[in-house]
């Protein structure tokens, strides 16, 4: 801890992701931003955090690993395929990798739903922007009620969707399928992504269909409520816009729009996944600092 009651925090990637990564770090009370690195010195994202005054450096992983320093956070905001590299070449450090690609390496994490495993773990995979927005709804439906199909259409706007994002479409469609599974118990499940092109830019969204035994109309919004509430509590653009059941077929329908300093309202995709991160960062931070007082006490 290199702040008095921070931990030392590091994010890896100058895109879309780590960029509002960075800033939400900045306003966090426990997270000591100490470095953003990237591997192209020419990125836009680079360049406004330098600009920022934020320390940089453009040698991506390998700048961690040469820092004068180890984080005590590292959050991976690159690409899937590199992910298992990173976490093999953190791992003498100790540090708390928070996976922000769809690698599905580390152990998965929806605050909401299982927020006791996350101090467990060295290695924490956020899952996608579409798996924070529906496993929770998801979760607290099959908790109550015996599902038999679950189906997840995630609809994003193209400006909201990096370069990385667009390279990982095959593992965002099979990582978001997995944790519904793992999650809901539920072996039947399908999840879709639609980049849309549309202008306006098209607000993020994530519907989701259900077929089950027994769904009832009160009971189904009674739990996709209390789901949300939860959600709210840190993505306050958090919205369902559809809740409806019709004999055993239910549909839930959910918007998120942005409230970062940096992102516009539309990228709700990018809040959601990032404001999930910073949950489980502060939640180890927490963890950490307690452990820290005891100790000392």
């Amino acid at each position: 801890m290199k702040a008095a009651g921070r931990l030392s925090v590091s994010v890896l990637g100058a895109g879309l992701i780590g960029m509002d990564l960075a800033t939400k770090i900045m306003h966090s009370d426990c997270l000591d931003l100490r470095l953003v690195a990237g591997r192209d010195d020419a990125a836009p994202g680079l360049r406004r955090a330098a600009r920022r005054g934020l320390p940089v450096a453009t040698g991506g992983i390998q700048s961690l690993i040469d820092a004068d320093e180890d984080f005590d956070v590292v959050f991976d905001a690159t690409n899937a395929s590199f992910h298992a590299e990173h976490a093999e070449k953190l791992s003498a450090s100790g540090t708390m990798l928070i996976d922000l690609t769809p690698s599905r390496v580390g152990q998965m994490i929806i605050p909401t739903v299982n927020r006791a495993d996350i101090c467990s773990h060295r290695d924490i995979s956020m899952v996608t922007c579409g798996g924070q927005a529906c496993v929770p709804i998801l979760h607290a439906i099959s908790r109550v009620h015996e599902i038999d199909y679950i189906e997840v259409v995630t609809t994003a706007a193209t400006l909201s969707v990096g370069r990385a994002s667009r390279l990982n479409l095959d593992e965002y469609v099979e990582t978001t399928q997995d944790a519904i599974r793992w999650f809901t118990g539920v072996e039947d499940v399908k999840a879709l992504i639609n980049i849309s092109p549309a202008r306006p830019a098209a607000t993020f969204r994530v519907a989701m269909y259900l077929l089950g035994r027994d769904l009832t109309t009160d009971s189904v919004r009674s739990l996709v409520t209390g789901a949300a509430d939860e959600i709210r509590s840190f993505v306050r653009g958090f919205d369902i816009k559809v809740c409806t059941v019709n004999d055993s077929m239910a549909f839930v329908s959910v918007e998120v729009t942005s409230s970062s300093d940096r992102l516009p309202q539309y990228a709700g995709n990018l809040d959601i996944i990032n404001s999930a991160a910073i949950q489980a960062a502060e939640c180890y931070a927490a963890d950490r600092l307690s452990l820290a007082g005891r100790e000392t006490s």
